[in-house]
C-alpha cells in the first residue's frame, strides 16, 4: 500500500465562477400587468381617450364656449352650423305705414292684369321685407306669395303670406321667418271673387341684418349701416335660435351625471349584497338572492312612471331624480350576483383561510380580503353600466319620460330635433352623435378592461 503525500495547493479553496443572471422578463404586480396589456389593445386605449375628452368636453368647455344656451336669438332659428356671420346695423321696424294709391277705374267686362313691377322700400333684410307695385285697373285686393326658387307655374307660387284688405293698399311688409337667401314674390290683382290669370314675380335677395336695439343689448356697434359680426355657431342653432353647442355641452352635464352617478351607486349597492351573500351562504344567500331575483323580475318603466307620481312630476317636468331612484334600486342585482358568484370561489382560497384562523371577523375578510379581490370584475360591470345608464336617460327623455326641456339632456334635445329632422337634420344630428360615440367608447372601454383584468390573460403571455 502506497502512502499517496498531499501538497498545501490540495487543500486550497476551490474558486467559484461567479454567474450573471440577466431577468428576462422584470416582476410585475397585478395592475401594472393589466395596465400593460389594455396599452396594447388599441380600441380599448382610444375609447379611454375619448371617455376623457368627452369628460374635458363636459367640465371644461362651457368655460371655453360662454354662450349661455338659454339664450334665443330669433333671428337665427333653426340656422346650420357656421363659424361666423356678418350681419347688417338696421333700424327698429317699427309701424309700416304701407304705401296706398286711388284704384284705377276699368271698363266693365275687362280682364285683370298683372302689375308691372315689385319694389322694395329700403334694404331687403331678415328684419323685414317691405313690397310695394303699381297698381292695377279693377283689383279689388292683392294676394302675395314668397317662393324659395323661381315659380314654374301659377301652381308653384309657394307660401301664401296674405293679402290687402282694399284696392286702396298697395304694400305688404313680409316678417315671416327670413333667411339670408333670395326669394321670389309674387302678386296677383284679385277681384272679390276672381283671380287674375297673369301674375308679376319679382327676385329680391335678402341681407342678414339685426336691429339697433338687438345690437346694443350684445354690445355690438349700433351704428345704422353699420356691418357687426356675430356669435359663430359652429353646431348650428335650435327651433328657438339656441347654439346648439352650448345645449350639447349642458347636456353632457345632465346624461353623463345621471349616467355616472347611478351606476356608481347600484354597482356599489350591489357589490356589498353580492359580498354578503356570497360570504355567509346557506339560508342566508338563498333568501338575499331571491329578494335579487324578485327585483330582477320588477319592471323597470312601470315603477319609473310610479314614482314620477309619487313625486308629483306632472307632463312637462324633468324627472331627473325619479330616473335616478329607479335606475338605483332596480339595476343593482346583475353585480350583486356577480359579486356573489366571486365570493363563493375566493372565500375557500387559502389566504382567507388563514386570516380566519388569525382570528379576523368577517366584515374585515370580506371588505379587506373578498371584495377588493374582485375588483377587476365590478371595474369592467361598472364601465358596461354606464352606457346602459346613458341610452336609459336618453330614451327616457326621448319620449318625454326623463328631461324635459328647457332643461337640456342629449335624449332631450333628440326629442326636439326629431320633429325638425327633414327640415333642420342637425338639430338632431349632434345630440345623436354625441350618444352614440359614448355607449361606443365605454363598450370598447369594458370589453378592453376585460380582457386586461383577466388573470388567465397573463399566464398566456
Amino acid at each position: 500500500m502506497t502512502m499517496s503525500t498531499f501538497s498545501p495547493d490540495d487543500f486550497a479553496p476551490a474558486i467559484r465562477e461567479e454567474k450573471h443572471h440577466q431577468i428576462v422578463r422584470p416582476s410585475l404586480s397585478y395592475w401594472q400587468d393589466a395596465w400593460i396589456r389594455l396599452k396594447n389593445n388599441r380600441r380599448a386605449l382610444a375609447s379611454l381617450w375619448i371617455v376623457i375628452a368627452l369628460l374635458l368636453f363636459t367640465l371644461l368647455g362651457p368655460f371655453v364656449w360662454t354662450l349661455d344656451p338659454s339664450l334665443q336669438d330669433l333671428d337665427t332659428i333653426s340656422q346650420g352650423p357656421a363659424l361666423g356671420r356678418i350681419s347688417l346695423v338696421v333700424e327698429d321696424p317699427g309701424q309700416w305705414e304701407g304705401v296706398s294709391a286711388t284704384p284705377l277705374p276699368v271698363a266693365e267686362g275687362t280682364e285683370l292684369t298683372a302689375t308691372n313691377a315689385i319694389h322694395v322700400e329700403g334694404a331687403a333684410t331678415t328684419q323685414y321685407v317691405r313690397l310695394y307695385w303699381e297698381a292695377v285697373p279693377g283689383a279689388h285686393h292683392y294676394l302675395v306669395y314668397r317662393n324659395d326658387h323661381e315659380p314654374e307655374s301659377g301652381q308653384d307660387l309657394g307660401l301664401p303670406l296674405g293679402s290687402t284688405f282694399v284696392p286702396e293698399e298697395l304694400g305688404f311688409e313680409d316678417r315671416l321667418q327670413l333667411r339670408p337667401q333670395s326669394y321670389w314674390y309674387t302678386v296677383i290683382a284679385s277681384t272679390e271673387f276672381v283671380e287674375s290669370p297673369v301674375f308679376t314675380t319679382q327676385r329680391f335677395d335678402v341681407t342678414r341684418a339685426i336691429t339697433r336695439s338687438q345690437a346694443v343689448e350684445r354690445g355690438l356697434p349700433a351704428e345704422p349701416g353699420s356691418e357687426v359680426q356675430l356669435p359663430a355657431h359652429p353646431f348650428g342653432t335650435d327651433t328657438l335660435g339656441r347654439d346648439l353647442l352650448a345645449r350639447v355641452m349642458y347636456g353632457a352635464r345632465v346624461s353623463l351625471f345621471i349616467g355616472i352617478f347611478a351606476p356608481l351607486l347600484f354597482v356599489l349597492i350591489g357589490t356589498v349584497y353580492g359580498g354578503i351573500a356570497g360570504f355567509f351562504g346557506g339560508s342566508i344567500d338563498i333568501v338575499m338572492m331571491r329578494i335579487a331575483d324578485f327585483v330582477i323580475a320588477l319592471p323597470f318603466l312601470l315603477f319609473m312612471i310610479l314614482f314620477r307620481i309619487s313625486f308629483g312630476i306632472g307632463p312637462g317636468e324633468s324627472g331627473i331624480f325619479p330616473m335616478l331612484l329607479a335606475l338605483v334600486l332596480l339595476r343593482w342585482p346583475d353585480t350583486a350576483r356577480l359579486v356573489r358568484g366571486q365570493i363563493l370561489q375566493i372565500r375557500e382560497e387559502a389566504f382567507v383561510q388563514a386570516a380566519r384562523i388569525l382570528g379576523a371577523r368577517s366584515g374585515y375578510l370580506i371588505f379587506r380580503h373578498m371584495i377588493p379581490n374582485t375588483i377587476g370584475p365590478i371595474l369592467v360591470t361598472l364601465t358596461f353600466a354606464i352606457p346602459m345608464a346613458i341610452f336609459t336617460e336618453a330614451f327616457l327623455s326621448f319620449i318625454g319620460m326623463g328631461v324635459s326641456p328647457p332643461t337640456p339632456s342629449w335624449g332631450s334635445m333628440s326629442n326636439e330635433g326629431i320633429r325638425t329632422m327633414l327640415s333642420s337634420p342637425h338639430e338632431l344630428l349632434f345630440p345623436a352623435i354625441f350618444i352614440s360615440i359614448t355607449v361606443l367608447a365605454f363598450n370598447m372601454l369594458g370589453d378592453g378592461l376585460r380582457d386586461a383584468l383577466d388573470s388567465r390573460m397573463r399566464s398566456r403571455e
